[in-house]
Parts: C-alpha cells; sequence; structure tokens
C-alpha cells in the first residue's frame, strides 16, 4: 500500500515541474494511505532532478515521526493538520507558483469571474489570514494548517479544493495526489486569468451565481452529465 502511494506521490511531484509551477525546491505533494496513517510527502530541499522514488518520506500522522525516507519537507505538519481535520482529502499540495503568490502577498481572494474558474471552485477561492507573530515564533508549520483549517471549517473541502495563505503562497488538495496536483494547476491558470482579467477592467463584476451553479455542477452535482458515463 504505501509502495503503490510512493510511486504515485513521486510521479505527482515530477508532474509539478512538467506544469510549470515549481523551480528548484518550491513546491511539495504528498498522499495519505487509505487507513489514514501515513503520508508519503516530498523529502526536504530535494531538487527535483535528483528526486527518487525510494528518497521519499513516509510519515506517521498521529505522531509526525518519520518511518522511512529522507527527511520530509518542512512544511510537512502543515499537510498533516489538513489530513486530521478533513477526511475527504487524500492529496495535498503547496507551491510557490506565480500568480497564486501575487494574490498571497496581496491578501486577496482570487474571485470567480467565469465558467474556466466554475468548472473547479465553487466560489471564490479564499486567502486565509494572516498568521500572528507568536504562531510564526511558535510551531510555524503547524499553525498554518491550523489556519487554513481555521478558513475553510465551513467549506466543503472538494467544492473549493484550494487556498491561499496571506504572505506565503497557495495550497492545492483533492481525493487523490493526482487530482491535488490538476486543482493546483487550475488554480494558477484562474489566478492568471482574474490578474489580467482586474487589469483589463477594474470594475469587473463575479460569475453570476447561477452561472457558477450550472458550470459546477453540471460536472460535480448529484446529476452531474459532464464527461463519458461509466458502466
Amino acid at each position: 500500500m504505501v509502495e503503490e502511494l510512493k510511486r504515485r506521490v513521486y510521479d505527482a511531484n515530477l508532474e509539478l515541474v512538467e506544469r510549470g509551477l515549481v523551480i528548484y525546491t518550491w513546491g511539495n505533494v504528498s498522499g495519505i494511505t487509505e487507513d489514514r496513517k501515513y503520508m508519503v510527502i516530498k523529502p526536504s530541499g530535494v531538487p527535483y532532478e535528483e528526486l527518487r522514488s525510494e528518497d521519499l518520506s513516509v510519515v506517521e500522522i498521529e505522531s509526525g515521526k518519520l518511518i522511512e525516507g529522507l527527511l520530509p519537507s518542512s512544511d510537512a505538519p502543515t499537510h498533516i493538520e489538513l489530513y486530521k481535520a478533513n477526511d475527504a482529502i487524500k492529496g495535498v499540495v503547496h507551491t510557490h507558483s506565480e500568480y497564486g503568490v501575487i494574490f498571497s502577498q496581496s491578501g486577496v481572494a482570487i474571485p470567480a469571474l467565469g465558467t474556466t474558474h466554475a468548472d473547479y471552485f465553487y466560489g471564490d477561492i479564499p486567502c486565509a489570514r494572516a498568521l500572528t507573530e507568536d504562531e510564526i515564533k511558535g510551531e510555524y508549520e503547524k499553525n498554518t494548517g491550523l489556519v487554513i483549517n481555521e478558513a475553510i471549517k465551513d467549506i466543503d473541502p472538494l467544492s473549493i479544493p484550494g487556498i491561499l495563505v496571506k504572505n506565503h503562497g497557495p495550497f492545492a488538495w483533492g481525493d487523490s495526489p493526482e487530482k491535488s496536483v490538476c486543482n493546483a494547476v487550475v488554480l494558477e491558470k484562474v489566478a492568471f486569468m482574474a490578474f489580467q482579467t482586474m487589469v483589463l477592467n477594474p470594475r469587473v463584476e463575479r460569475c453570476p451565481q447561477f452561472l457558477l451553479d450550472k458550470h459546477y455542477l453540471r460536472k460535480h452535482g448529484a446529476n452531474a452529465y459532464y464527461g463519458q458515463k461509466k458502466e
């Protein structure tokens, strides 16, 4: 079970590079085992071109203890807090992608302006509050996860599968490591589109709710009809 997850998380991390979301060591993907006892995550500070699947860090969720592999990403405690609080989340991504960071540094949510956004995110992508000085001086990475959970506590995490952390950058998640990467890619693309739209028309209005409903629910709702029917 863990070996298969390591392969998938390894491939998911490499996809971040292929999609242009990370350079150097600026990001990480994790996944959680079906029993939710262990997390597999990219090791800390290892360049993607040197990454091997056997290097991936296997971490016990409850204790945060490293079970095997290299030392885990410094963001591992953030991922753990997301998994602990949200059973629907099975993969987490953190990047410093360009337009996601621009919105994060501005402390501005990514508004739902059109159907491209609505196909994946059922509303604005929120920006979590800034961490306090005490939160940063304390267990910074764990507290980052707690601040994210605070911001999404009243949201179905799979309906808006991403967030911005103020002054930091974007996190995304999904029901698998692969889907979390997809959502991270889409978050960056809609951030780019929103930024350019707001430059062109500073008075732009959000997507009407009925159009947001139509596009999101036709792909993700109880009566979704997008795509091919499964046998």
